[in-house]
C-alpha cells in the first residue's frame, strides 16, 4: 500500500514527563532484561490499548508484567494516585499529574519512559526477537506514515468534524478530510489483508486502536448522515472486525471502560451518530474484564 506522510502536526498527547529508551546495548543502561520492566496502563486510553495489543502480540507477560489502571483516572489532573511514588522516586518534588502509561525499572524503582510510541516500539525491538516482526526491516517511514494519517487525518479530523462550539464549514471540512483518509486506506486494505505487510505490524495496531477510537468515542458526537458516510468504507471496517478477532486485540477490548473515561472526560454534546455503531466490538471484547482497582498480569 502506498502511503504518502502527511506533514507534522502538533501532537493531541501531553509532552511525557520522561522519555528514556530501552537499548540493546548493555552500556545504554536500559537494555531489555526479562522480568526487569514492568508496564502501568490504562486500556481506556488508546495509548494504554496499543501498548496493551503490542504486548500480547510479542508474548511478553512473563518477560514484562503488567500493572493494569483504572478506566477513570483519580486525580483531577487527570493523574492516577498509584503512580505517584514512581514518579517521586523519579523526579524529586515531582510537581506534574502522575500520568499513564508508565515503563517502569523494577531494579531501580523509577520510570523509564511515559512516552507511548516509544514504549511500543522499545518493546518490539528490545523484547519482540523473531516472534512478531512489528517494525518490518525497511517498513519504519511506512509506519511513521501511517501515524501521522491516524493522528491528523481521523483522530484530529474528526475532532474537527464533531466540534460542538465549531461552524458549519469548519465541521465540514474535518468530516471531508476524515473521510478523504479513510478512503484511501479503504482501497488499499481491498488489496490485501493487513495495511503494510503480508503480516501484522505496529501499523495495524496503530490504525485499528484509531478506529476503534473513531467508532467507540468520535461517533457520539457526528451526525447519522456522516456516521453512514463513515461506515460506507467496507473493507477497512472488515479488516477492522478480522483484527478484533484476534486474541491480541480483541482481548484488550474494554467497552465499558473506554465509554466510563469519555463520559467522565468530555464536554461536547452527543449527536445524532451515537445511536449509529459501525460495528459490534462487544462481539470480540474480553468478557467481565473490571478495571476499578489495580489488576497486575505477570
Amino acid at each position: 500500500m502506498s502511503l504518502t506522510p502527511l506533514a507534522a502536526h502538533p501532537s493531541a498527547r501531553p509532552a511525557p514527563a520522561f522519555r528514556g529508551r530501552i537499548g540493546r546495548d548493555a552500556r545504554s543502561g536500559h537494555y531489555a532484561v526479562p522480568r526487569r520492566y514492568r508496564l502501568h496502563l490504562s486500556l481506556a486510553d488508546p495509548d494504554g490499548l496499543r501498548i496493551a495489543v503490542t504486548h500480547s502480540l510479542l508474548g511478553l507477560d512473563q518477560a514484562c508484567p503488567v500493572t493494569f489502571l483504572p478506566a477513570v483516572p483519580d486525580c483531577s489532573d487527570g493523574g492516577h494516585s498509584s503512580l505517584r511514588p514512581l514518579y517521586d522516586a523519579s523526579a524529586h518534588r515531582y510537581k506534574g499529574a502522575t500520568l499513564a502509561p508508565v515503563l517502569s525499572d523494577d531494579w531501580s524503582g523509577r520510570i523509564v519512559s511515559t512516552h507511548g510510541p516509544d514504549i511500543a516500539r522499545d518493546l518490539a525491538r528490545g523484547f519482540g526477537g523473531g516472534r512478531a516482526a512489528l517494525h518490518p526491516c525497511g517498513a519504519e517511514s511506512q509506519i511513521e506514515a501511517v501515524e501521522r494519517m491516524c493522528a491528523r487525518g481521523i483522530e484530529e479530523a474528526a475532532q474537527r468534524a464533531g466540534a460542538a462550539g465549531a461552524g458549519e464549514a469548519e465541521r465540514a471540512a474535518g468530516l471531508d478530510a476524515l473521510l478523504t483518509t479513510l478512503g484511501v486506506l479503504d482501497r488499499g486494505l481491498g488489496a490485501r489483508a493487513y495495511l503494510i505487510s503480508n503480516q501484522i505490524t505496529a501499523a495495524d495496531v496503530e490504525l485499528w486502536v484509531t478506529l476503534v477510537w473513531l467508532d467507540t468515542v468520535h461517533r457520539h458526537h457526528l451526525d447519522a448522515s456522516a456516521v453512514h458516510r463513515i461506515a460506507g468504507h467496507s473493507a477497512l471496517w472488515a479488516y477492522a472486525r478480522r483484527l478484533a478477532a484476534h486474541p491480541a486485540f480483541g482481548g484488550h477490548l474494554d467497552l465499558d471502560a473506554i465509554d466510563r473515561r469519555h463520559h467522565a472526560r468530555c464536554q461536547g454534546l452527543e449527536a445524532a451518530g451515537a445511536a449509529v455503531r459501525i460495528l459490534d466490538w462487544a462481539a470480540h471484547a474480553a468478557p467481565g474484564r473490571d478495571n476499578g482497582p489495580q489488576v497486575e498480569r505477570s
